[in-house]
């Protein structure tokens, strides 16, 4: 029996390597398990995250390779050798008032105010220096401005216009005992107006008078918390002294009113009122000295001397303060309860705005000016509804959702309080401060009837700060 298979099959058969066996097949899983196996196999058998490969132009480091470091050098630190200013320097460069300019022309025929031409009505429109004593005067109260134009002339000038020619006339029947009654006004407007302005032309012709000025610069010093203070004791409500801030006031009244100087003190003071002895006959302004050179005892001191300006036959006073919205709020001071102290509860605030309220008229009649900032003053509700309704704005009503301080609207309760705007210039009296620049050079165009239109419109109907930007600092 032959076979069917040939040597030729087997051979091919033997070359062939032999069938390995398949691995089972795993079993469909039609459903997946809701919950992991116990099983630490899949974290073994989990691919390694691969490094990121470096890049070729990097140099690896090899154990045992010699590396060569390159020692980077340092830039050079800058030392600042300037010399750095000193305790005070920045705040006297930044408060510095400049009130000459020698590059400015001399005005020919430039008159000094008097106490007697300064109720002249035909002065109306003209511009008047202030004569040079009553400048150190105004200077030692600080009533000159930072903001003004005082740099640009060459000596410090004042236009007679219609308001100054109000208080003037006031002044006057003051002085003559025509009038006994104590003046309490506020200056509002608009920003430029010259409020401020009213209230340095104010204090010039007081010092002419004889009066004597008392002046607070800003009230917005008196809290702002950069003057120490303290309680006050025996008060209650509690009120607080600034002791630094009196002592430099009362150094300022003797500078600047030297008929302190003729007058002398009618009685000497306990030892309960003042610790320290006080002759008997000294005169007003060494007491005033008295209390700038002690901190300790400036507030007593304050206190005993306007007391002794107070008595029968003393001249009249003249109390100004710029910035009257400052006093109407909580300062920056703190009690010892850690709640903020209103700017009432300070001594100095609550004895200026005694006499603006009326609470305590002057005996010797005088004048309580004070002025508001459009510039730099906060929000306060209660004193732009009683300024509202005292200037008689009948838009001005109370607004049932606002917070106002009743402290601030007692201040205007008792009326007498009078509030004057200040409103542009007359075309007049824009035309004669033109002329003035004209005259100092620092306008170059001619001064006509055009002219004085155009720059009068410009500046919003005649607004002395608009019409000075327009005039004098604007070049095109």
């Amino acid at each position: 029996m032959s076979l069917k298979t040939c040597w030729r099959c087997l051979a091919r058969a033997s070359s062939q390597s032999l069938p390995t066996r398949r691995a089972p097949q795993q079993p469909w899983i039609l459903y997946l398990a809701s919950t992991a196996a116990l099983t630490t196999s899949a974290s073994l058998s989990a691919i390694t995250p691969q490094k990121k490969a470096k890049s070729p132009m990097v140099e690896r480091n090899v154990r045992g390779a010699k590396t060569t470091f390159v020692k980077k050098k340092k830039k050079p630190q800058r030392v600042d050798r300037s010399k750095k200013p000193g305790i005070g320097e920045r705040k006297a460069l930044r408060k510095r008032i400049v009130l000459s300019n020698t590059n400015a022309l001399e005005v020919e025929g430039l008159k000094d105010i008097t106490a007697q031409s300064m109720i002249d009505e035909s002065l109306r429109g003209q511009v008047l220096g202030i004569p040079g004593p009553v400048v150190d005067q105004l200077r030692a109260v600080e009533a000159f401005k930072v903001s003004q134009g005082w740099p640009l002339y060459r000596r410090p000038a004042m236009l007679i216009r219609k308001e100054t020619l109000e208080i003037a006339a006031e002044m006057e029947h003051i002085s003559l005992g025509m009038r006994d009654k104590t003046i309490r006004r506020v200056f509002v407007g608009e920003r430029g107006s010259g409020k401020t302005t009213m209230l340095l032309q104010a204090m010039t012709m007081a010092f002419l008078k004889g009066w004597v000025v008392i002046n607070i610069p800003e009230a917005q010093d008196l809290i702002l918390g950069h003057t120490e203070y303290g309680p006050l004791p025996s008060t209650k409500p509690t009120l607080y002294t600034q002791r630094t801030y009196t002592a430099s006031l009362l150094k300022a009244i003797s500078r600047a009113n030297p008929i302190l100087q003729s007058l002398q003190l009618s009685q000497p003071p306990t030892q309960n009122e003042i610790p320290i002895p006080v002759p008997p006959n000294i005169s007003l302004y060494h007491l005033a000295l008295l209390g700038a050179q002690d901190p300790e005892i400036a507030w007593p001191i304050f206190d005993l001397l306007y007391r002794e300006l107070t008595l029968p036959d003393r001249p009249p006073l003249l109390l100004c303060m710029d910035g009257l919205a400052h006093a109407m709020r909580n300062s920056h001071y703190i009690s010892n309860t850690y709640q903020p102290i209103h700017a009432h509860q300070f001594t100095i605030i609550k004895w200026f705005l005694a006499h603006l309220s009326g609470t305590s008229p002057l005996p010797n009649a005088g004048l309580v000016l004070t002025s508001t900032s459009e510039s730099n003053s906060p929000a306060i509700p209660s004193l732009s509804l009683a300024l509202g309704q005292l200037e008689g704005n009948s838009a001005v009503q109370k607004n049932p959702f606002a917070n106002y301080d009743e402290r601030v609207l007692g201040v205007f309760d008792k009326g007498g309080v009078e509030v004057k705007r200040m409103g542009g210039l007359s075309k007049v009296e824009a035309r004669g401060l033109m002329e003035y620049w004209a005259l100092s050079g620092v306008v170059r165009q001619r001064v006509d009837d055009g002219f004085v239109g155009e720059k009068w419109t410009l500046s919003g109907g005649g607004c002395v700060g608009e019409l000075e930007r327009a005039v004098v600092r604007m070049r095109v």
